[in-house]
């Protein structure tokens, strides 16, 4: 399995835009027939912080997930509206089955 999370805060003023943009995201990612989770958060004293904890099937529903071009389109403009240069990624190891 790939597991990772992606992180990012959103500018002022953009709060309702990321979060329709990411329901749409979470509706598109979730119907992959390789991911497994999606599951998008904000962070309780900082709702512009997000965290989207992520787990596919495997490296094939990874580069098929990345190449979506539903993600190009949200990642472009996603990177137009948060404080960071893009959403930062984290790739982790499972520890326990």
């Amino acid at each position: 399995m790939i597991i990772l999370y992606a992180e990012f805060t959103v500018l002022p003023g953009f709060e309702d835009e990321v979060a329709e943009l990411m329901t749409g995201l979470a509706e598109d990612v979730r119907a992959e027939p390789g991911n497994v989770v999606f599951e998008p958060h904000t962070e309780r004293d900082n709702p512009n912080k997000y965290f989207v904890y992520e787990v596919y099937r495997d490296q094939e529903a990874f580069e098929t997930h990345i190449s979506a071009p539903y993600g190009a389109v949200f990642n472009a403009r996603l990177n137009e509206v948060i404080e960071e240069d893009e959403s930062q990624l984290t790739f982790l190891t499972r520890l326990l089955d």
